[in-house]
């Protein structure tokens, strides 16, 4: 078959009308610092689903007030964070798109906590707080609080759930022996905090829900591990339940000079193609991914799955159809739009 940016996807009870994904990324906009997605986030969103993307995913979202980097982040700790969410899922779903949603716990990057929590009292650079480390029991109600998360987010009618275990915030930093020098269960077993989320998650999502995963591939800091520590680690997650991962790379702590990651475009894929063949799993291809093109090649030579464009997306809530126009493929345009988009 042949496989290109605007050819459907299904996985599972997921069906894509095409391979464009717009990633989580923070809007940093909710005014009244209760978790409760606003009008900007609905009219956000749902511009890109009437600009053409097959899959939106909901920007970090987290499982209590101290888990936000900042007071302004999306929350679901509470049953009154559901409708907002529940109302761009269904206006997304009118215009084609079906969406994600990625569960998250900054842990020490959480800005604006008081005492930030993390695995370990590692704090991310000088400037930070020094976070508390998180005690045995409460690391296990932390599980609680994912899994709480997850159950609202049923609720609210996504698609799919997204566990964040990237960028370094809390489960990246359990499974990253630069920030986890515990001495209990979860010291000793660096994936085992992450794979009880996905197993608490799995627990509460239907049979046809695909579960992802976000992750870095990658570590940009001496001492860091590379993509063989990272494909050892995501073949644990694999069997605890992910279906699909969602590649992107660093985010641990401040870059030193011999990491700093590339900023050519696509430079993050070759971590995805890895993961793909390693774990023989589908995968999204992110990072500097704008030109379509690029974005189409990526898929047409199997590298990943699914491609998410994040700054282009940020620019143009129109991208995919201007997309679908520059590679000749077919797609829905809608009506009103019918007259910009005539080749």
């Amino acid at each position: 078959m042949d496989q290109h940016l605007f050819s459907s996807y299904k996985f599972k009870g997921l069906e894509l009308k095409n391979r464009v994904v717009m990633p989580p990324m923070c809007q940093y906009s909710v005014e009244k610092k209760d978790g409760i997605a606003t009008d900007w986030h609905y009219l956000h969103y749902v511009n890109r689903a009437i600009g053409g993307a097959g899959f939106i995913m909901i920007e970090m979202t987290d499982v209590e007030p101290d888990g936000r980097i900042s007071d302004y982040d999306l929350g679901l700790w509470s049953d009154e964070q559901i409708p907002a969410l529940a109302r761009i899922v269904e206006a997304c779903h009118r215009y084609g798109a079906k969406v994600g949603i990625q569960i998250a716990h900054a842990g020490r990057k959480a800005e604006d906590a008081e005492v930030p929590v993390a695995p370990s009292a590692i704090p991310f650079d000088e400037k930070s707080k020094t976070p508390r480390a998180l005690s045995t029991d409460e690391v296990k109600e932390m599980v609680e609080k994912f899994r709480k998360a997850v159950q609202r987010a049923v609720k609210a009618g996504f698609d799919a759930i997204e566990i964040h275990g990237a960028h370094g915030y809390l489960i990246h930093q359990f499974h990253s022996p630069l920030t986890n020098k515990r001495e209990d269960q979860y010291g000793k077993d660096l994936t085992k905090f992450g794979r009880e989320i996905i197993e608490a998650a799995k627990a509460e999502i239907p049979e046809d829900m695909p579960l992802m995963m976000r992750i870095s591939a990658k570590e940009y800091v001496e001492g860091g591990y590379d993509i063989n520590g990272s494909i050892e680690f995501a073949k644990e997650y694999q069997k605890a339940g992910v279906d699909i991962f969602d590649i992107s790379s660093g985010g641990e702590g401040p870059i030193a000079a011999w990491g700093k990651p590339g900023t050519h475009a696509a430079y993050q894929v070759p971590l995805a193609r890895e993961i793909k063949k390693a774990l023989d799993i589908p995968v999204i291809a992110v990072g500097r991914l704008d030109d379509p093109a690029l974005a189409n090649a990526v898929i047409g030579n199997e590298e990943a799955d699914l491609v998410a464009v994040g700054r282009g997306m940020l620019r143009n809530p129109h991208w995919a159809l201007e997309a679908a126009t520059t590679l000749k493929k077919e797609t829905t345009v809608p009506k009103q739009y019918a007259d910009g988009f005539r080749r």
